[in-house]
C-alpha cells in the first residue's frame, strides 16, 4: 500500500452513486461478461458494502490514508509467480477503459478477478490461454487521474 499518496473519499463516494444510478445497465454488462457460476454472487452489493466499510473507518477526513484492497480507481501491481515479472493494471469504469494504456474495466475478466483483492493475496487469474498465478504486490490510488481527465474533456 502506498501511504504517501492521499486517497480521496469523494471519489469513492462517487463510485457508490455511479453504481447505484447505473445498477441495471451494470448488472446487464456484468451478467453478459461473467461465467454463470460467478453471476450468483451479489457482486455489486458486496462491492458497495466494502466501500461503505472503508469510508466509515475514517469519517473524520476527506483523505483515506491507505487502501487495503483493490477498488475502482486503483492501480494494482501483480507479480507473475512463474515469470518473476510484474504488471500494472488500473481498474476503472467501463467507459474509461483503455487496455493499451493499462486501464481495464472492473467488469473485464481480469478486472473482475482483481477487484477487492488484498496486498499479498495469491490469485489464479483465468485468461484465455489458461490460468496465471499472480500475487498482489501493490495497490495505489489513482482515481484522481480520471477526475482530471474528465475535467479536461469538459473544458
Amino acid at each position: 500500500m502506498n501511504h504517501n499518496i492521499p486517497q480521496h473519499r469523494e471519489h469513492l463516494v462517487q463510485q457508490m452513486v455511479y453504481i447505484d444510478e447505473n445498477i441495471k445497465e451494470l448488472t446487464n454488462l456484468y451478467n453478459a461478461s461473467t461465467p454463470v457460476q460467478e453471476q450468483l454472487k451479489n457482486f455489486f452489493h458486496l462491492y458497495l458494502l466494502e466501500l461503505e466499510e472503508l469510508l466509515s473507518a475514517d469519517q473524520k477526513s476527506n483523505l483515506i490514508s491507505s487502501l487495503p484492497k483493490v477498488y475502482i480507481g486503483t492501480r494494482v501491481t501483480v507479480l507473475f509467480d512463474d515469470e518473476n515479472d510484474t504488471e500494472d493494471f488500473i481498474i476503472c469504469f467501463p467507459e474509461e477503459s483503455d487496455p493499451d494504456s493499462g486501464c481495464i474495466s472492473f467488469l473485464s475478466p481480469v478486472g473482475r478477478q482483481l477487484l477487492l483483492k488484498k496486498i499479498g493475496e495469491k490469485v489464479m487469474l483465468k485468461v484465455p490461454t489458461g490460468e496465471l498465478p499472480v500475487v498482489i504486490k501493490e495497490i495505489t490510488y489513482v482515481g484522481h487521474l480520471f477526475d482530471e481527465q474528465q475535467n479536461m474533456k469538459e473544458a
